[in-house]
């Protein structure tokens, strides 16, 4: 066992206890783990994050519906929109290069950063009501709900995300979610979308099932971890200090990208 290896299992850790206390951002990080610590190419790095992604997540879903903080109509109606992107999005992944997908991925990468960093909407998380008694994607936000779904879906497709960092506003937003159950609900949403991006990469990308099965279980540990710590945790800080990694991540990547020969 290398020294690498422990570390990008130590790193898979870390993925599943942030995808459980947060709901998502944790996954942005498994290609990035693949590429810089792995050293696996950048398309198959993109394709082997998603049973990672897919896996976990709906392992952490499972601990949040016992829990009673899954609502499965608006998970269901998400969920099924992102399936449609993702599918698309890694179809359309092959006309783009594997530098470029990691140049895309950093891009992201600083979106998802900036959106944890913005306050959080207290308002919000405390006056939501529970989303069994709304509908599941209300008339005057129907449209972006699902607009928001699908761009979801196209960019797990394209750059290998499950993007919880968008799912949980939406869900919020347009679903009257109280945030404890939107992040429980976005975990059931990133498990469907990631697998059906994993059915759009089957015949163009190599995927390592060695890799990602040791990475998948370790990586499933820490969604347990996370999800028992998640009411006991503050979310808020955590989320703060885990967007300050991603932004010096996304720009240690663009850098390298435009060193490298």
């Amino acid at each position: 066992m290398t020294v690498a290896t422990v570390f990008a299992g130590f790193l898979a850790l870390v993925v599943g206890v942030t995808l459980g206390v947060l709901g998502g951002g944790g996954s942005v990080l498994t290609v990035p783990i693949f590429v810089y610590v792995l050293g696996v190419s950048a398309k198959s790095a993109v394709a082997m994050s998603m049973p990672v992604i897919g896996l976990t997540s709906a392992l952490g879903a499972i601990g949040h519906w016992r829990a009673g903080n899954v609502s499965w109509r608006p998970a269901l109606t998400f969920g099924l929109m992102a399936m449609i992107g993702a599918f698309a999005g890694a179809r359309l992944a092959r006309f783009l290069t594997g530098p470029q997908q990691l140049v895309l991925l950093a891009v992201v990468m600083i979106g998802s950063a900036v959106s944890m960093l913005r306050p959080a909407r207290a308002a919000a998380e405390s006056t939501a009501p529970d989303a069994s008694t709304v509908p599941a994607a209300p008339t005057s936000g129907g449209v972006f709900f699902l607009v928001s779904a699908l761009a979801v879906g196209v960019l797990t497709g394209l750059v290998g995300i499950g993007g919880g960092f968008l799912v949980v506003p939406a869900l919020v937003l347009f679903a009257k979610m109280p945030i404890r159950k939107a992040i429980g609900t976005s975990l059931a949403v990133i498990a469907l979308n990631a697998l059906s991006g994993v059915a759009g990469y089957l015949g163009q990308a190599s995927i390592d099932w060695v890799i990602v099965s040791w990475f998948t279980a370790i990586a499933s540990l820490g969604m347990i971890i996370g999800t028992r710590l998640s009411p006991r945790l503050p979310a808020s800080a955590l989320r703060r200090g885990f967007a300050m990694l991603l932004l010096l991540l996304a720009l240690f990547m663009i850098w390298q990208h435009l060193t490298s020969p």
